[in-house]
């Protein structure tokens, strides 16, 4: 029911998001987390989470994702995604990422060998570019990419991304104003909210069916 929207978090990256702020220039140079509620319409079926660690050009982000769906008190869908990415400015050096999509497995690794970054995935091995970015949604430097690495699944994906304008939303109880983007693919669109400093706040977007995903930070 929710595969096609998880596929693109692992942020993460899709993962997932994530991801999960400094400036627009480049990553983080502090540690950072970012906790998020996940929730399936208006219930909450789980969390993602997203640490940052190390200071200066070289930092590993270590992200975790559990998602349980129930329908009358029967589980009909569960996700956990746990990933760890080794970045050098806004360069991925390194990723493995391990996710358990309803029972079915997936495993990524990849690295950077010279000129290239050699990823290995569910469906085969590829060559990127030395320097790519995962759905690092912590890092805004994301929003200038044309292309991201979606590190559930091992693809390289085409994405656009529109600024949408200016708006209120509540964040930890509170409305703060914040900048609203679309992040696009063929397949899927991800809605994300950044504060004026560019600190990542939240993220929408929908189902196959047309029900609401959203990552609400804690």
């Amino acid at each position: 029911m929710i595969r096609r929207f998880v596929h693109a978090h692992s942020l993460l990256a899709l993962s997932l998001l994530a991801a999960l702020l400094a400036t627009t220039a480049g990553a983080s140079t502090s540690p950072g987390e970012w906790r998020f509620r996940v929730l399936l319409d208006d219930t909450e079926i789980g969390y993602h989470h997203f640490r940052l660690l190390g200071q200066g050009p070289e930092q590993q982000l270590e992200s975790e994702a559990r998602y349980n769906v129930q329908f009358l008190y029967i589980t009909v869908y569960r996700y956990a995604h746990d990933s760890r990415e080794r970045w050098q400015g806004n360069c991925l050096r390194q990723v493995d990422a391990n996710t358990q999509d309803n029972g079915k497995a997936l495993a990524v690794h990849g690295a950077q060998d010279g000129n290239r970054f050699v990823v290995s995935g569910a469906r085969n091995q590829e060559d990127l570019p030395a320097c790519v970015m995962t759905f690092a949604y912590w890092n805004p430097s994301l929003l200038g990419q044309s292309r991201l690495l979606n590190v559930q699944t091992g693809e390289y994906l085409n994405v656009q991304v529109r600024t949408l304008g200016e708006e209120n939303i509540a964040v930890r109880g509170a409305t703060q104003r914040a900048l609203r983007y679309a992040l696009e693919t063929r397949d899927f669109r991800i809605d994300l909210w950044y504060s004026p400093d560019k600190e990542w706040l939240a993220l929408e977007s929908r189902t196959d069916g047309g029900r609401k995903i959203r990552y609400l930070i804690q």
